[in-house]
């Protein structure tokens, strides 16, 4: 950030009285810019014991499968956002079960959430930001070609839960050293 959005004179990066951590703050209005994480919203959609996974089409990851997930909008329900994400990516409507994975991703400031989630058809197709959609038995994952860590895990848990019947929220984080970003 370079200029303050109330006044749009420059902002300096400093820690505020009262509070613990830098901030962009405008000198000549006092307006304190917070930033805070964002929030990925998504499915774990299901049909007949399979779960539906996109190709992406957009970077990053180009190319690689997915659980159809995206940035909650404003104005929005983490539900509404993990609906709305489905239908935009996999065209596919779902039944929004529970909340299954919440993973911390702080070296990116973001949150990444998915809820189980039954699809009303089982139809599906490309949204514009998938190459295709696919519904993958338990056994037929493609898992050296996942897009994120956190797609892996919670379909890892999918996997594993499927076998008990049993699904938990199950919460975590990924962290990446300096050493793991090179």
């Amino acid at each position: 950030m370079n200029y303050c959005s109330t006044c749009g004179n420059a902002v300096e990066r400093q820690i505020p009285k009262g509070d613990n951590r830098y901030r962009f703050v405008c000198p000549e209005c006092s307006t304190i810019h917070y930033q805070n994480p964002r929030i990925i919203a998504g499915t774990v959609p299901v049909w007949n014991g399979q779960v539906l996974l996109c190709r992406r089409a957009i970077e990053p990851r180009y190319g690689f499968w997915t659980l159809p997930a995206g940035f909650m909008e404003n104005g929005e329900t983490t539900r509404e956002a993990a609906a709305r994400e489905t239908l935009e990516e996999a065209l596919a409507e779902v039944t929004i079960d529970n909340l299954y994975t919440m993973i911390d991703v702080p070296h990116i400031d973001q949150v990444h959430i998915f809820y189980l989630a039954t699809m009303t058809n089982g139809k599906h197709g490309a949204g514009d930001e998938s190459l295709e959609t696919r519904l993958f038995g338990l056994d037929e994952i493609p898992w050296d070609e996942i897009s994120f860590p956190t797609v892996r895990r919670t379909l890892e848990h999918f996997v594993n839960d499927s076998g008990t019947r049993s699904f938990p929220l199950h919460v975590s984080d990924v962290r990446y050293s300096i050493k793991d970003k090179s």
